[in-house]
C-alpha cells in the first residue's frame, strides 16, 4: 500500500491504524503497486482530516474533524494525531466492514489509562461518549475498561510521590517457545551465568544507591524473564540476598515469575519464601499437552499441577497462572479444558493473554506451517477466560494490548479480593517510576506534570549489558536528576 500524507511525522501511528485491518500489509510513502491511502490534515479553528482509500477499483472517502484544544505542544500534537487516526480507521472500516475491531481506532497499549485521563479532564459522561463515538470502542470493551479502572483507583490513589517499583530481569530460558519474541537466551552448560549475575548484582547496587540518594522508597518488587527459576537455588539465594541488602523489601509485595514447571524445585521455592517473596507465577499457557509440545514447552499439564501443589505446600498464598488464547491448532474446547483444569486448582490470579505474533518469533517466520484459530474463535476464547475468572470469584484488575494481537484484542489480569499485583497496576498504568535491573530491562521515570515519561533502557545484548552497567547507571542517574 502507498500512504500519501502531509504529516509523515505520524507515519508509524498511521501504519498501526492500517494494520488493525491489514495486519501484514507493507506500507510505503513512495510509489507502490497496491492500494493507495491518502490522509491530509488541515487546521481551520479545528483539526480536519480528509481520507481517501483506493481499493480494487473502488474509492472510499471520509472526512473527520476534531475540535482544537489549546495547551502544550504535546496536547496539540495528540489531538492532531487522534483526528488523523480516526479518519484512517473509519475510511478503512468502510472498505472492510466485516473485520472485528473491538477497540475501535485505539492502537495504544493502555486503553484504561486513556479512559481514566478522559474522565479526569472531560468528566465521566463525556469520557464514555468519546470512547464510543470518537474512538469507536465497542460497548463490552468499554465496560471492561471501566470496571478495571474502578478496581485500580484505590491503588493508584494510594501511591506516594517518592515511591517506585523495582524490576529485576533474568533473560534466560530452558527452551524457546514458538511465539516468544523476547531477547532471552537459552541456558546451557556453556552459559557464563556467573558473569551475568555479577553484572546484575552491580546493577542492583548502583540503582539502590541512586534511589537512596533521591529519597525514593520501593513499593513493590518484580522478578521476571525469561524464566527467573532457570537459576539454581544457590544463585537465587545469592541474588535475593543482594536485593534484600540493597533495597528495603520488608513487608513489600515481591513477585517472582517461577513460570515454567520444568525449572521449579522445592529448594528454589524455599529459598524464595525465606527471602520474603510472597507472590509467585506458575504459567502453563495451556493445559493441552499436544499444544505444549507444539510450542516448544518441555513439560506436561501434569507437571504444571504438580508444581502448583508444590508452590502451595511451601506456603505461598498468592499464585498467578497465565493462559494464552489463540495458540496454534487450539479450539474453543481446548481453551475450555485448560480453564477447567485451572479452576480445579483455583489460583488467586489468572491472566488471559491473546496470542501476539511478533516479528522476532519463530511463529512469524513459519506462519504457513501452523493453523491459527479464526478471529471470532479467539474472541470466544477470551470470553471463556473472563467467565472462568468470574466463577473463581475474580475481577479484572489490569489490562494491556500489544501489536500484532489476534483480533486486536487484549491481555487481562484477573484477581480474587486481596490478591491484586500492585506492581502490574503501577507498571501498566504508568502509575509511578520503575527502576529496572538486568539485560533488556527498561527504567522509566514518570513525571508529575503533563503525563511526561522518560526512559533509559539496558542493552538487550547480554555481553554489551555486562560491559555497560556503570555507563547505563550514569544515564539512569541523569534521568532522575531532571
Amino acid at each position: 500500500m502507498r500512504l500519501i500524507t502531509n504529516r509523515p511525522d505520524f507515519y508509524n501511528d498511521l501504519c498501526e491504524e492500517i494494520r488493525l485491518f491489514l495486519p501484514r500489509e507493507e506500507i510505503s510513502l513512495e510509489e507502490a503497486g497496491g492500494d493507495i491511502l491518502s490522509l491530509m490534515l488541515s487546521v481551520d479553528g479545528e483539526f480536519n482530516c480528509a481520507a481517501a482509500y483506493e481499493h480494487e477499483g473502488e474509492t472510499f472517502i471520509y472526512a473527520h474533524s476534531t475540535p482544537y484544544r489549546g495547551g502544550s505542544d504535546i496536547i496539540e500534537k495528540r489531538y492532531m494525531k487522534r483526528c488523523m487516526k480516526t479518519a484512517c480507521y473509519r475510511v478503512l472500516r468502510m472498505a472492510y466492514p466485516d473485520r472485528l475491531i473491538p477497540w475501535g481506532s485505539l492502537t495504544g497499549i493502555r486503553p484504561t489509562r486513556l479512559l481514566r485521563e478522559l474522565i479526569e479532564t472531560e468528566g465521566r459522561e463525556e469520557a464514555l461518549r468519546l470512547m464510543t463515538e470518537e474512538f469507536d470502542v465497542s460497548p463490552d470493551k468499554l465496560l471492561l475498561a471501566d470496571e478495571i479502572n474502578s478496581v485500580q483507583l484505590p491503588f493508584l490513589e494510594s501511591a506516594k510521590e517518592n515511591e517506585f517499583g523495582v524490576y529485576v530481569g533474568i533473560p534466560f530460558c530452558r527452551t524457546r517457545c514458538l511465539y516468544c519474541s523476547f531477547a532471552s537466551q537459552l541456558r546451557t552448560k556453556k552459559t557464563d551465568m556467573a558473569a551475568y549475575l555479577a553484572a546484575l548484582h552491580k546493577d542492583i547496587e548502583l540503582g539502590s544507591e541512586m534511589a537512596l540518594a533521591h529519597g525514593l522508597i520501593p513499593r513493590s518488587f518484580y522478578m521476571g524473564g525469561g524464566t527467573p527459576t532457570i537459576l539454581t537455588a544457590d544463585e537465587l539465594d545469592s541474588l535475593l540476598d543482594k536485593i534484600l541488602a540493597c533495597y528495603d523489601t520488608a513487608g513489600k509485595e515481591f513477585t517472582v515469575e517461577a513460570g515454567r514447571p520444568d525449572t521449579i524445585t522445592e529448594d528454589k521455592l524455599r529459598v524464595m519464601k525465606a527471602h520474603g517473596v510472597n507472590r509467585v507465577s506458575v504459567n502453563p499457557q495451556t493445559m493441552c499437552d499436544k499444544t505444549l509440545r507444539l510450542v516448544g514447552r518441555d513439560h506436561t499439564s501434569e507437571d504444571i499441577i504438580r508444581c502448583y501443589e508444590m508452590v502451595k505446600s511451601v506456603g505461598f498464598d498468592s499464585v498467578n497462572m497465565d493462559l494464552i488464547a489463540g495458540l496454534p491448532n487450539e479450539t474453543e474446547a481446548d481453551m475450555e479444558a485448560s480453564l477447567k483444569a485451572v479452576e480445579a486448582l483455583s489460583p488467586e490470579c489468572l491472566t488471559v493473554h491473546t496470542l501476539a505474533i511478533k516479528r522476532a518469533s519463530r511463529l512469524h517466520e513459519r506462519m504457513e506451517e501452523y493453523a491459527l484459530p479464526a478471529v471470532d474463535t479467539v474472541e470466544k476464547m477470551v470470553e471463556l477466560g473472563m467467565a472462568s475468572a468470574r466463577r473463581m470469584g475474580m475481577k479484572p484488575y489490569y489490562m494491556y494490548r500489544q501489536k500484532y494481537m489476534a483480533g486486536n484484542l487484549e491481555n487481562v489480569g484477573y484477581s480474587k479480593p486481596g490478591s491484586v499485583c500492585v506492581y502490574n497496576i503501577d507498571m501498566m498504568e504508568d502509575g509511578m517510576s520503575i527502576i529496572a535491573h538486568g539485560a533488556g530491562a527498561m527504567t522509566k521515570r514518570v513525571f508529575d506534570e503533563g503525563g511526561r515519561i522518560e526512559r533509559v533502557p539496558n542493552n538487550k545484548d547480554i555481553a554489551t549489558y555486562i560491559e555497560r552497567v556503570e555507563e547505563t547507571n550514569k544515564e539512569r542517574e541523569m534521568l532522575f536528576e531532571l
